[in-house]
């Protein structure tokens, strides 16, 4: 299977994932791996692209907060397809705007899978990428919403091209611990841990992108991150202006774009352009 190519879509059952898996069914030429926490969900995605659409996808369970799951994904990868062609990290959380949970609680879980589980999945997962493999990190238009509400110092240190990927997990570590305490305000965070996840998400994808630009050279990789939208699922709500299949539209244009591409590259991009960050 070596020569046969694949990509790979985390949180894939539902929502936009699902709307991803939908479309790279019909425009990617090779296997394509919806991936799912609960394999029933999963297997019953699969099934219902196949006998509604036509659709044939491979199921393989994922749950990114464990990393025992994700390298039990890396090694299937590995040994069947000799690596890996596309990658969509779009599995993540949020909290309702109504919900009653702590702030320092919602802080910590939600970092937990968008940002730090993202992370452990990145790292296991982009030395098996392929020359002229496309990585697409699923980010939020919030990210760049709430950066201009983050003190000047956070801006100046999010906005850095220096920035190493140790420093923002240190941040990172930095706002669980202020919203545990209370103080993430006064701390110049501002008040959604949504949108510090996601911050979190895009200045990391900067950061591998430059990362892979300098350690493989010449291999034509690309790495962006996008915002999909508002988009109608179970996590935005049903008054959302997007429906799935178009808040799939930029993140599959990311993932397809032709060699030689060298951009857009480490950028966020929403509605198949590149934010200024």
């Amino acid at each position: 299977m070596a020569g046969v190519r694949v990509a790979v879509v985390t949180g894939g059952n539902k929502g936009v994932g699902l709307a991803v898996v939908r479309a790279l069914c019909k425009q990617f030429q090779g296997d394509v791996y919806l991936t799912a926490r609960n394999p029933q969900l999963g297997e019953e995605a699969i099934r219902a692209l196949k006998e509604k659409e036509g659709l044939s996808a491979h199921f393989h369970q994922l749950d990114i907060n464990d990393l025992s799951s994700i390298r039990a994904l890396r090694d299937f990868l590995k040994g069947k397809y000799g690596g890996l062609d596309v990658l969509i990290n779009n599995a993540g959380i949020a909290f309702k705007a109504a919900d009653t949970t702590p702030f320092g609680t919602q802080a910590e879980v939600t970092l937990k899978t968008n940002f730090f589980a993202t992370r452990d999945i990145c790292n296991e997962l982009l030395p098996l990428i392929k020359p002229n493999g496309r990585v697409v990190n699923v980010s939020s238009m919030v990210s760049y919403m709430s950066l201009p509400k983050c003190s000047p110092e956070l801006q100046e240190k999010f906005r850095s091209e220096t920035i190493t990927e140790e420093e923002l997990v240190t941040l990172m570590e930095k706002f669980v611990e202020d919203a545990k305490k209370g103080i993430h305000q006064e701390q110049g965070w501002p008040n959604t841990a949504y949108g510090v996840s996601k911050i979190g998400v895009t200045v990391l994808s900067k950061i591998q992108a430059r990362r892979l630009k300098e350690t493989r050279k010449g291999e034509g990789i690309v790495l962006n991150a996008c915002c999909p939208g508002w988009v109608r699922t179970d996590m935005a709500g049903p008054k959302a202006t997007k429906s799935p299949d178009e808040g799939a539209v930029t993140p599959v244009y990311l993932a397809l774009l032709p060699p030689g591409t060298d951009s857009p590259n480490g950028e966020i991009v929403s509605e198949k352009k590149i934010v200024t960050w």
